[in-house]
């Protein structure tokens, strides 16, 4: 019995070239992305990094806290950057925009929305998630994560996983309302520690607080002992990322 050659097989297409040659025009896109964020980024420190939910109206404790925060972390010499969206993003904008510090917006292009808001010093726009992704981690000193959904889980994963290998520098990590969080975090002891899928120093990452004052403090307390500037080693660490 004759048996297929995957070669001739008729699941196998010929590559069209005009469709291999957008997808490399791509690249020059991707590029432009990095480095305008490299040049707008480089010098707007220290900077802390706030994630929260785009979904969050603005009568929402959720909300004023954010603002709190944003202003909070200002005043306290801190340039905020943010997904530059509405909800915790805007609040938080908001918040830095009336401080005495830079606000930034890492704005993302979406389908169906329009996510950019007004309370912005500085303005970036990305079509790319993993671009916009390496600029919220290149240049912060501390994130920052509010209640959030999806993406916000998505970007503490993103921090969690490069500071756990190191493959970035050990910053302050600040997850905000114990009770928002505390479901995921009984999962983090009782499944992902006792099924051996991370260790328990590795809860020691992240910090949990509830207000502004609380940011700040344990970001400042983080710093008491160190430099807030990357270390050469960490800088040829960071270089990878």
């Amino acid at each position: 019995m004759k048996k297929d050659n995957k070669r001739d097989h008729p699941g196998k297409q010929i590559v069209n070239d005009s469709a291999l040659t957008h997808e490399s025009w791509k690249i020059f896109q991707v590029i432009a992305e990095f480095v305008e964020g490299y040049e707008r980024l480089l010098n707007i420190k220290p900077s802390v990094s706030i994630f929260g939910s785009a979904r969050t109206h603005p009568d929402s404790p959720y909300y004023k806290l954010a603002d709190e925060i944003g202003r909070t972390l200002s005043d306290r010499g801190f340039n905020v950057v943010t997904g530059g969206g509405p909800g915790i993003m805007e609040a938080a904008n908001k918040g830095a925009y009336a401080g005495k510090n830079l606000s930034v917006g890492l704005n993302i292009v979406l389908p169906h929305e329009e996510c950019s808001n007004e309370y912005q010093d500085i303005s970036l726009r990305f079509r790319h998630f993993f671009t916009r992704k390496i600029m919220f981690v290149k240049y912060a000193a501390a994130y920052v994560v509010c209640p959030g959904g999806y993406g916000t889980l998505d970007e503490l994963a993103e921090i969690l996983a490069l500071v756990q290998t190191q493959k970035t520098r050990r910053i302050p990590i600040v997850l905000v309302n114990k009770k928002f969080w505390s479901g995921l975090l009984t999962w983090f002891d009782n499944v992902l520690i006792k099924e051996n899928m991370i260790d328990a120093k590795d809860t020691k990452l992240f910090a949990v607080v509830e207000t502004a004052e609380e940011v700040a403090n344990t970001i400042i307390e983080h710093y008491k002992d160190r430099s807030i500037e990357p270390s050469a080693a960490e800088r040829e660490r960071m270089s990878v990322l």
